[in-house]
C-alpha cells in the first residue's frame, strides 16, 4: 500500500509517517520546501505550492489513499492576514488536490482528512458527538465548516472521505503540552478563567493510531479525535502539575489579561467543548490512553514518579 501524505513534516504528519513505516506502508509526501524532498523507495518527496496552484501530479503515481494534515497553525496572533492565512492554507490546498485528481488517471479509494473539535459551539453542558448539526459561531468554527465542505468535494472523483475532528494533541515534541509545561515547571502555572471549560484532549500516539485505523479499516464520516475522557483546564492544570510534582499556587489567569495579550486567539483557551470518542470506539477502535494521568506520564517520562496531591 502507498498514501500521499500532506503535512507529513509537522507534528502529527512525523508519528503518522513513522507509523505508515511500522506497518509496510510506503509513503509519497507533499512538501513547499525543495530541501525537504527526498526520494526512497518507501518515502517519496513531491513538490507543490497550493497559493500559485502548483503540483508535481507524479505524487499520485501508485497511490492508493490520501491522508490530508496540511494547515496553518492556529496557534499564532491571528491578524486578518494571517485569519485569512489559516483558511486558504486549508480550502486551497484541498481543492487544488481535487481538481488534479479530475484530469489524472488514479487509482486512489480514499481520503482521511484532519478536521477540528472547534466546530463544535463552546458550552459547558453538552455532550458532542458528530451528529450535532449546529457549527460554533467563532472564527475557527466557521473555518472548520468551510474546510469540512472543500473535504467533501473528493467524492466528485470517486474517492471516499472521512475526516478526524482532532481535539487538544499533547505531545512531548511540540504543541500545546510543551507550552503547558514551562510556566509549570517554574512555579508560574495557572488554570484559565474559570477553569470549568472542557479540554478534549488526545495522545499523539493514538491520534497516529486513529489515522491508521481510518485508512486500513476504510471507514467513511466524520470521527472524533479525542480520548474517551475529556478533562476540566483545571483538572488539565493540576495534573500536569501533579506529573511534574510542582505545587499550583497562583489564582487563575483572567480571560480579559489573556485577551489582551492574544487579542482574538484568546479563545484557544477559555472555549469549551467536551466530546465524544464513542463512533470510533464503536467501530473496534482501543485507545492506549483512556486517561489523563498515564497519557502524561508517559509523555513527560515520569511513570514511576509519584503525583503531587492537591
Amino acid at each position: 500500500m502507498r498514501v500521499l501524505i500532506t503535512g507529513a513534516t509537522g507534528l502529527i504528519g512525523k508519528e503518522i509517517v513513522k507509523l505508515c513505516h511500522e506497518n509496510e506502508i510506503k509513503v509519497n509526501y507533499l512538501t513547499t520546501s525543495k530541501p525537504k524532498i527526498e526520494n526512497t523507495e518507501n518515502y517519496q518527496g513531491f513538490y507543490w505550492n497550493p497559493d500559485k496552484k502548483e503540483i508535481d501530479t507524479a505524487c499520485f503515481k501508485g497511490v492508493d489513499a490520501i491522508i490530508h494534515l496540511v494547515g496553518a497553525s492556529v496557534s499564532k496572533r491571528w491578524t486578518p492576514a494571517y485569519k485569512k492565512e489559516i483558511l486558504n492554507s486549508r480550502t486551497e490546498s484541498t481543492q487544488l488536490l481535487i481538481d488534479n485528481l479530475k484530469g489524472e488517471t488514479h487509482q486512489i479509494k480514499q481520503v482521511v482528512s484532519a478536521s477540528a473539535i472547534g466546530i463544535y459551539p463552546d458550552s459547558l453542558t453538552n455532550y458532542y458527538d458528530q451528529s450535532f448539526n449546529q457549527t460554533s459561531d467563532s472564527f475557527l468554527g466557521q473555518v472548520v465548516k468551510v474546510w469540512e465542505a472543500v473535504v467533501d468535494g473528493f467524492a466528485e472523483v470517486g474517492v471516499s472521505v472521512a475526516k478526524i475532528r482532532i481535539g487538544l494533541v499533547l505531545s512531548n515534541k511540540g504543541g500545546a503540552l510543551v507550552e503547558l509545561v514551562k510556566p509549570i515547571k517554574y512555579g508560574l502555572g495557572a488554570a484559565f478563567g474559570s477553569g470549568k471549560q472542557w479540554q478534549s484532549w488526545i495522545h499523539i500516539t493514538d491520534l497516529s493510531n486513529i489515522f491508521l485505523y481510518v485508512l486500513q479499516h476504510q471507514l467513511t464520516g466524520v470521527y472524533n479525535g479525542v480520548a474517551p475522557n475529556p478533562v476540566s483546564n483545571t483538572e488539565l492544570t493540576k495534573t500536569v502539575a501533579g506529573v511534574l510534582k510542582k505545587p499550583l499556587v497562583l489564582p487563575n489567569i483572567p480571560k480579559l489579561f489573556m485577551k489582551l495579550i492574544l487579542g482574538e486567539m484568546h479563545i484557544l483557551l477559555f472555549e469549551s467543548q467536551r466530546v465524544s470518542s464513542k463512533k470510533i470506539q464503536d467501530k473496534g477502535f482501543d485507545f492506549k490512553f483512556n486517561y489523563l494521568e498515564p497519557a502524561l506520564r508517559d509523555l513527560l517520562n515520569l511513570r514511576f514518579t509519584k503525583v503531587y496531591r492537591h
